[in-house]
């Protein structure tokens, strides 16, 4: 079974790209409100917690850091040493992960914001996700914007996503390393 991730912030187009993987032959793996409205659309998807048989917790602080999740990520295809992890831990190969973060700049713009809300609204299993599949962008596609889903659909449709990964790897790395830099900018300024 090959699965794709989604777990988005930003839901424009999530649906459309739910279906068309499906389409396709994908089963689709996500999480709270990404899931709600995919599901509400009767495409057919599975919660991170059903795949992984663990509990949100902490708040949904903690959902998606997962050795089923990242390994499914990481996870060298044809690696005999991967595959006999991968077999002894019931870790299917995640080939297309489609993540935007928790919006941290929108949040902190917000003249009334506190500390504790912007620290909420700090992403952390998700950078790790696109970091994860960015990294491992040989066998896994990254998508980080909404922008990008037509694009990667016409590739797959054309059998050309290999190609397309380096740059989509290169843009999540863009995209995570802004928005570390965003809350990099406001912590330092709210310790002033």
């Amino acid at each position: 079974m090959t699965y794709a991730l989604l777990s988005v912030s930003n839901k424009e187009g999530i649906v459309d790209l739910a279906r068309s993987l499906v389409h396709y032959g994908y089963t689709i793996i996500s999480s709270g409100g990404t899931h709600k409205v995919i599901s509400d659309e009767n495409i057919p998807v599975m919660k991170v917690s059903e795949y992984t048989g663990s509990p949100e917790i902490l708040g949904g602080r903690v959902k998606t850091l997962h050795p089923k999740i990242h390994g499914g990520i990481l996870a060298r295809r044809g690696d005999p040493n991967h595959d006999i992890d991968r077999e002894a831990n019931d870790i299917g190969l995640i080939d297309i992960v489609a993540v935007n973060l928790y919006p941290f700049k929108e949040t902190i713009a917000k003249p009334d914001v506190t500390w504790d809300n912007a620290i909420e609204n700090i992403d952390i299993g998700g950078p790790t996700m696109v970091r994860s599949a960015a990294k491992n962008h040989k066998d896994v596609s990254i998508l980080t914007s909404p922008s990008q889903y037509s694009k990667f659909l016409f590739a797959l449709d054309q059998g050309k996503v290999a190609e397309l990964r380096p740059k989509l790897a290169q843009e999540a790395f863009q995209h995570t390393a802004e928005y570390d830099t965003a809350i990099s900018n406001w912590m330092f300024m709210e310790s002033l």
